[in-house]
């Protein structure tokens, strides 16, 4: 059966918003040409642009209603950020999305902090393992010299493949080691700690409907892989996972139950703020500073 043509819009614009083209391929001429990309999608090069520029406008819009909050407005005035700080992220599609909670977070700083002049290096990538991600680490974001290094990980490693169901994607024993690992190389090379945001749960039975996806998560494994970020040093943001409700709002999710929506990409920069906010200061030798 023949998709209708607004269906056909919707995929198109799922698809674009997790993309990750010129990063993966970054290293080919005219990775980073919209009519490369747009090409690569099957569009109209004007379309691609107007397609991207509504992400950036509605993570705009976000980030001036989240600026409506008084309490978020004090908390701001408390961030650790120095003006001219670089800060990076270092992800997986949670985080690489082009209207998520790392795109609205740049547009809260931009707006509610006119004098500084932050740097962003988005690091994530859609599909991103702990594994992969430590991969790359030194090449796509320690090598630009960073002051702060938030970590989104885990989502993705807590997935259950339906040809083997009786196992997460990584193990807890190697994604421990992959967090210790991209922890002692923050710790070495940067002069702040690590900025550590869980997983957010999943509805395991909207991602059970989703084609697109691999497999599924569940919040009993996701429970697992958040008790090992919370055990880290620095900020640790919603160590319990609850910050997009208890249990999780729907509203908070695309249609597939996984990726966050609009909604919860904003709850997940709240809850950022917030913490880094109350945190003061981190100490390296302790853990599970930050909200629940």
């Amino acid at each position: 059966m023949d998709m209708k043509e607004s269906d056909k819009a919707a995929l198109l614009s799922y698809l674009i918003q997790f993309s990750d083209i010129e990063k993966v391929f970054s290293y080919l001429p005219g990775s980073e040409n919209p009519e490369t990309i747009a090409d690569f999608f099957g569009v109209d090069t004007d379309d691609f642009k107007t397609i991207q520029k509504q992400f950036e406008e509605v993570a705009e819009k976000a980030a001036q209603e989240i600026l409506k909050d008084q309490v978020i407005v004090s908390a701001l005035k408390e961030l650790p950020f120095a003006p001219d700080d670089t800060i990076a992220v270092l992800g997986d599609s949670l985080s690489n999305d082009r209207q998520g909670w790392f795109k609205i977070l740049k547009k809260v700083l931009d707006l509610s902090v006119p004098k500084a002049n932050f740097t962003f290096i988005d690091g994530s990538y859609s599909g991103a393992l702990s594994a992969e991600a430590l991969r790359k680490m030194e090449k796509n974001i320690l090598a630009q010299k960073p002051d702060w290094i938030f970590v989104a990980l885990g989502s993705q490693d807590a997935m259950r493949l339906p040809l083997i169901t009786g196992r997460t994607l990584v193990s807890l024993a190697e994604f421990w080691e992959n967090i210790n690992a991209i922890e002692s190389a923050i710790l070495k090379n940067l002069k702040h700690p690590p900025v550590w945001i869980t997983p957010p749960p999943a509805i395991t039975e909207m991602m059970e409907t989703m084609p697109l996806l691999d497999g599924v998560v569940s919040e009993e494994d996701l429970r697992e892989f958040r008790e090992i970020i919370a055990g880290k040093s620095g900020y640790i943001v919603d160590p319990g996972g609850k910050r997009l409700g208890d249990p999780p709002a729907a509203w908070n999710y695309m249609q597939d139950g996984f990726h966050l929506s609009l909604a919860g990409n904003m709850e997940t920069v709240k809850s950022l703020i917030k913490t880094l906010a109350i945190t003061e200061q981190a100490p390296s030798d302790e853990s599970g500073s930050g909200l629940e």
